[in-house]
This record gives structure tokens, C-alpha cells and sequence, in this order.
């Protein structure tokens, strides 16, 4: 019976460290979201979300008037929009936002696609891939701001000069979808960090 007690005890003091464990990251995500790049890089690199046919989900929207602000303001010179096509005959993410950037008056010329991507690392390793020909060798990462750590890990492995550039006006304003969009990362974050350690 007292071993039982002692194997329920530490099956309890498992599950409350990796609740904790879990607790830490959130915040640390949460925390490196609020932080901004203070110096411009050569692009903004746009990390791809949903587009509805031809027009920009709320969460790509707010994504592309940062980028387009960020130009606008002479912190970079260049805008790459990443992000394939859920699905054959749909419009790519990043052709959608380079159409609506173009609308607010960002010149063609000054905008590269990537849209074959449908992952995150996917975005960043065809973005460096691509930026490289045209003498981009620092970046902006435009994304929501809970985004932003796991992005900037990532970016790092894959040996780009990349900074965080957080939108400041994330579409996630409910506490439900805000809530649920940090456990994904959450999630993903540490499920990344497992491996790298492994591989």
C-alpha cells in the first residue's frame, strides 16, 4: 500500500513538473513576442497564413499592412511573401499578399513570392533560397506575436540573419482564440526543441 502511495505521489510530481515546465514556455513565448527590432534589415519576410480566394484572412491582413508599413517607414527595402495553396486551384498565400500589399502602393519591383511553402520552416528555407540572387542577407519576420520565438529558432537554424518584427495588432483578440493559438505553439515550440535535440 505505501508503495502504491509513493508511485500515485510521484506520478503526480511528474505531471505537475511538466505542467510547469509547459507554464514556462507559454509565458516565454508570450514575453519574447512583446519585443521589437529596433535597426531595419534588407527585407521583411512575411510568414505565410490563410487566404480566402483572393483576399487575406484577418490574421495575413494585419501580417501584410505590417510589412507594408515597415517599407513604407524605410526599415527594409524588400518585402517576401511566403505561403503555398491548401489545395489545387486555389490562390497562393503569398500571391494574395503580394496583390494586397501592391494596393496599398508597394511596387512589384520591390516584392518577391515564395509559394510553394506550406510549413514554417518551409517559408524560411525557400525564403533564404530565394533572397539570396538578389543580395538579401538580413530579415524582419512579420508573424503574430506569440509566433515570433519559434519562427526566430527556426530562422536561426537555417542560418538566416532574421529579427523579430511582431504585427502589433494580432487578429487572435479573444481570450479563446488567443488561448488556443499559444498552446499550438506552445506545443510546437517544445515539439521542435525535442528535435533538435535528437536529430
Amino acid at each position: 500500500m505505501l508503495y502504491l502511495r509513493l508511485m500515485m505521489k510521484g506520478f503526480l510530481l511528474a505531471v505537475l513538473m511538466v505542467v510547469l515546465g509547459f507554464a514556462y514556455v507559454a509565458w516565454t513565448i508570450v514575453d519574447y513576442g512583446d519585443g521589437d527590432a529596433d535597426s531595419g534589415a534588407d527585407a521583411a519576410l512575411v510568414l505565410g497564413a490563410a487566404a480566402w480566394g483572393s483576399k487575406p484572412s484577418p490574421v495575413f491582413r494585419e501580417r501584410i499592412n505590417h510589412a507594408v508599413k515597415l517599407y513604407q517607414s524605410g526599415k527594409v527595402r524588400w518585402i517576401v511573401f511566403t505561403g503555398g495553396t491548401p489545395e489545387p486551384g486555389y490562390p497562393a498565400e503569398a500571391d494574395v499578399g503580394r496583390e494586397f500589399a501592391a494596393r496599398q502602393g508597394v511596387p512589384m519591383t520591390a516584392m518577391l513570392v515564395e509559394n510553394q511553402s506550406r510549413t514554417t520552416w518551409q517559408n524560411l528555407s525557400n525564403a533564404r533560397d530565394l533572397g539570396g540572387p538578389f543580395g538579401i542577407r538580413s530579415y524582419l519576420l512579420v508573424s503574430d506575436p506569440l509566433h515570433m520565438r519559434r519562427a526566430v529558432l527556426m530562422a536561426s537554424d537555417l542560418g538566416l540573419r532574421a529579427y523579430p518584427a511582431p504585427t502589433q495588432s494580432s487578429r487572435f483578440r479573444t481570450l479563446s482564440s488567443w488561448s488556443r493559438f499559444l498552446a499550438r505553439e506552445t506545443w510546437l515550440y517544445v515539439g521542435y526543441r525535442v528535435f533538435r535535440q535528437l536529430s
